[in-house]
């Protein structure tokens, strides 16, 4: 495996989530009392590197933000959790998205609320082939195709792993980037939107392609179907565990495998860490306060 400064380099979007926790959603024009109030970083690029990084790996984060409070806030939670922010540009005006996620606490359950204003991505003329050739996976996600596009690439011309996050399959900038991906992980739901399957199995042998390494798709408490290459589905179920926020769950996911694959772990192995990291970070609230470290996840899964 190529690479050697980090483990895992990543590009996309962080966030900043501003937690509601209820018993119950509010219904059309109703209200229901919030029981609890909490703000965490977040994001699919920012939590992914944070799960990587707690669990040991060498995490750095290349961005955009500005100086207003919240990039502050994010700049300084990423640092907090040793995720290198060297690379980050600073731009007047520049943000993170700003999320407002309303949780169920009886079942996990989440709704997201996104705010873009702000939110710049990584310019695709600064990502040199030196700088791709520092790590040893590369994660990327759909939020800005065009970088993603760039930074796979040069990855894929290095030989290095690509760890993908994407949704909305139909946009250009997607399509274009899917195929240079060696690591696709998906969600169920994005996965029927494009499939039109509702079986996993069904959907990760749609979504599987030779030149891939690893087709994954995620079920939540269900746990993960994958593929290698176009070998026949594999299932790997979900832990048992008291849910408690469910949001996050798919990012620390990329993160776990994106660090374990790293570690020089395989296919399935990394996909193990993974499924185990995500129930651990359902069972405490918020994004990123659930993540294990290593040596929790170890105990975890060694316990199953």
């Amino acid at each position: 495996m190529a690479g050697g400064g980090w483990d895992v380099l990543g590009f996309g979007v962080v966030a900043v989530d501003d937690l509601v926790y209820v018993d119950r959603f509010p219904e059309p024009d109703g209200k229901t009392l919030a029981m609890d109030r909490r703000r965490e970083g977040g994001g699919l690029a920012g939590t992914a590197l944070v799960a990587a990084a707690r669990l040991g790996a060498r995490a750095s984060w290349c961005g955009v933000l500005g100086d207003d409070e919240l990039s502050r806030y994010s700049l300084a939670e990423l640092v907090r959790e040793g995720v290198d922010v060297s690379r980050v540009i600073r731009r007047q005006g520049a943000a993170p998205c700003a999320s407002v996620i309303i949780v169920v606490r009886p079942t996990g359950q989440r709704s997201i609320v996104s705010g873009i204003r702000g939110v710049t991505p990584f310019p695709p003329g600064e990502i040199t082939p030196e700088m791709i050739r520092e790590c040893r996976v590369l994660f990327v996600d759909h939020s800005s195709p065009s970088t993603s596009i760039r930074a796979a690439a040069l990855a894929r011309e290095a030989g290095i792993p690509v760890v993908a996050d994407v949704e909305g399959f139909a946009d250009t900038g997607v399509t274009e980037l899917v195929p240079l991906v060696d690591h696709l992980i998906v969600g169920a739901e994005s996965a029927r939107e494009h499939t039109g399957e509702t079986d996993p199995a069904r959907m990760v042998r749609a979504l599987a392609s030779t030149g891939r390494t690893l087709t994954a798709v995620t079920t939540g408490a269900d746990g993960v179907w994958y593929a290698e290459g176009n070998e026949e589905p594999r299932h790997v179920p979900g832990h048992i565990v008291e849910a408690v926020d469910t949001t996050g769950c798919g990012d620390v996911f990329h993160g776990a495998y994106a660090a374990y694959l790293a570690f020089g772990e395989g296919v399935a192995g990394a996909v193990k860490a993974a499924n185990a990291a995500a129930a651990l970070k359902a069972t405490k609230p918020g994004g990123r306060t659930g993540i294990p470290d290593r040596a929790a996840l170890t105990a975890f899964i060694g316990g199953k």
